[in-house]
């Protein structure tokens, strides 16, 4: 199952080398990736499958990782197709609606969206009775 992992880089030249460099020689691949700078530092969620392999290749690297965030990831969504003006906007308000708090979202490679929320079980099994 994919987890994101936070991590923070400083922003400079060279860091998302790093970043990547580490996790490709030990052969994890990056399924999704949000990175966001400011005030000299960045947060950056990565998303992978292989999060052991990941954390170990980061951890040599000398690049921390402060958190490991379970995650809901389509396919396990029913299959928007992200480019679709409004499918966002219909599949927050519906999590609104319930009481659910998306507290995490991104869009990862193969156009698939990845969500962090307060209850992922009740947000999966709602989001696939939208289907």
């Amino acid at each position: 199952m994919a987890k994101d992992l936070l991590v923070t880089l400083e922003d400079q030249p060279g860091e998302g080398a790093r970043l990547g460099e580490a996790l490709g020689s030990a052969g994890v691949n990056i399924e999704g990736l949000c990175a966001i700078m400011e005030g000299g530092r960045g947060a950056v969620h990565i998303l992978v499958e292989d999060v052991a392999g990941a954390r170990t290749a980061l951890e040599e690297a000398g690049i921390a990782v402060e958190a490991e965030t379970d995650v809901i990831v389509s396919p396990a969504l029913p299959e928007p197709d992200l480019d679709t003006p409004g499918v966002f906007g219909g599949m927050a308000r519906a999590l609104a609606e319930a009481g659910i708090n998306i507290s995490l979202v991104y869009v990862a490679a193969r156009n698939r969206v990845v969500l962090a929320t307060d209850d992922n079980q009740r947000a999966t099994k709602l989001l696939q009775s939208m289907m």
